[in-house]
């Protein structure tokens, strides 16, 4: 029984650090003032009927700082990768100049820092409340176990060493709002 219990800690502790790498992945997704090729990440085109990932229909790259230069492989594809980007509403206004998209990041205002806080913030919530809800499983199917016959010492422990797991990966997830926080409001 103790073998199944520490499966069930492990278990929840790994889809933890899944969370962990989903909310890491999100956060970057989030514009702080450089432009980044991530930002498209997530962004589908029509692909000849399939929606598609503009990375697999065209070249991203950063010019620069600020600018994005978005270069289809198939010109016929300039109008239905502008109108993704239009429809993804990241609040960037693509250029078209016939032969590729640029997308001119304009510099951050502060009221404009201040919603990407509190976009970061929602993703962050997002993130505890996923790791809750692993939590409450774990405890769920350890509480299952007890009633099968384990010992309840053993119950107590991996529950206390469920709820050591969810505090430490709740405040993996402060620190990297915190760090996207500071990333954002920096000028």
């Amino acid at each position: 029984m103790a073998e199944e219990l520490n499966i069930i800690v492990s278990d929840a502790a790994a889809s933890m650090s899944k969370a962990i790498n989903h909310l890491e992945a999100e956060l970057a997704k989030i514009r702080a003032g450089k432009a980044n090729p991530i930002m498209l990440e997530g962004i589908t085109a029509d692909y000849y009927g399939s929606p598609t990932p503009i990375s697999q229909v065209a070249n991203i790259v950063t010019l620069d700082a600020r600018t994005i230069s978005v270069q289809p492989w198939e010109k016929n594809m300039l109008q239905v990768i502008e109108r993704a980007i239009i429809a993804a509403n990241i609040g960037i206004n693509p250029q078209n100049d016939g032969v590729s998209i640029r997308l001119f990041l304009p510099p951050l205002t502060e009221e404009r820092r201040k919603e990407l806080v509190k976009k970061c913030g929602v993703e962050g919530e997002q993130a505890k409340v996923s790791i809750r809800n692993i939590r409450r499983d774990a405890i769920e199917q350890i509480k299952k176990l007890q009633k099968d016959g384990a010992s309840e010492d053993e119950c107590k422990d991996a529950e206390t060493a469920a709820q050591a797991t969810t505090d430490k990966h709740i405040v993996i997830v402060d620190k990297l709002l915190a760090a996207k926080e500071v990333e954002i409001m920096a000028i």
